[in-house]
């Protein structure tokens, strides 16, 4: 299995920005779909942005021109992008990777909480 390693997460401003990354243990992106997920407190996980083998993108409504995710083949990191943050984005933010070969993989999580 996959091993996932998520970090940036921090406390942030309204209206503020973090970039998350998610490091593979191994070289991936041609054989797995990556996602981003977050569970706020008291909440079910919820998806939150998915990049495609062939490098689609989709994203949650509630996150949509807010949010960006991205690769580095060479670095085997996803990235999330996360701008005009808002308190409702307080989460714990899990990276995931997929494949049909094989169950699904996640990492730690990371807490990103947006307060003034």
């Amino acid at each position: 299995q996959v091993q996932l390693v998520e970090s940036g997460g921090g406390l942030v401003q309204p209206g503020g920005s973090l970039r998350l990354s998610c490091a593979a243990s191994v070289h991936i992106f041609d054989r797995y779909s990556m996602a981003w997920y977050r569970q706020a407190p008291r909440k079910s996980r919820e998806w939150v942005a998915r990049l495609a083998v062939d490098g689609t993108t989709n994203y949650a409504d509630s996150v949509k021109g807010r949010f960006t995710i991205s690769r580095d083949y060479a670095e085997n990191t996803v990235y999330l992008r996360m701008n005009s943050l808002k308190p409702e984005d307080t989460a714990v933010y899990y990276c995931a990777a997929f494949s049909a070969l094989s169950s699904p993989s996640w990492g730690q999580g990371t807490q990103v909480t947006v307060s003034s």
